[in-house]
């Protein structure tokens, strides 16, 4: 059964960064572009960025590009969020997830396998 597991949310403040991991089992994580989304307090689930499967290829929401970073390595079946200049408007939950496909999206409903989500707070 497909697994995947994040790790490295926390408190940092306004200006600070986080680096998130998703570690991938039960998939051969190799061949599938993986995703990150968010959900703010209060608010819907939404695309962050992602990457395809040999980590040629990157899509990002606009209001992370320039400021997060998705890289993947495929010996070790995880997928990176690197976050840098954070700001309070990135507060969310943060959740990994895999689509059936090697070319990234972020068009949620393609997306069939959710981690269990880390949280971030970032304070002013």
């Amino acid at each position: 059964q497909v697994q995947l597991v994040e790790s490295g949310g926390g408190l940092v403040q306004a200006g600070g960064s986080l680096r998130l991991s998703c570690a991938a089992s039960g998939l051969t994580f190799r061949i599938y572009a993986m995703g990150w989304f968010r959900q703010p307090p209060g608010k819907e689930r939404e695309f962050v960025a992602a990457i395809n499967w040999s980590g040629s290829s990157t899509i990002y929401a606009d209001s992370v590009k320039g400021r997060f970073t998705i890289s993947r390595d495929n010996a070790e079946n995880t997928v990176y969020l690197q976050m840098n200049s954070l700001k309070p408007e990135d507060t969310a939950d943060y959740y990994c997830a895999a689509p059936r496909l090697a070319t990234p999206t972020l068009t949620i409903q393609e997306y069939d396998y959710w981690g269990q989500g880390t949280q971030v707070t970032v304070s002013s």
